[in-house]
């Protein structure tokens, strides 16, 4: 009986951890792609900025 007790403690304690890392992993993967909308966003206007200052050759 004790160690059944050990091992559903164990199992539990493993299920909490696992969700807590994939909660975790969940909010890492939303700030990544807030993240890499942003860089984009900015390489976008830095671009059109660019293409703007520099007359064409033609």
């Amino acid at each position: 009986m004790r160690a059944l007790l050990w091992i559903v403690g164990v199992v539990a304690g493993v299920l909490i951890l696992l969700g807590l890392f994939l909660e975790a992993v969940r909010w890492l993967l939303i700030i990544g792609v807030i993240a890499l909308a942003a860089v984009i966003v900015l390489a976008f206007v830095k671009g059109r900025q660019a293409a703007n200052n520099y007359p064409s050759r033609r």
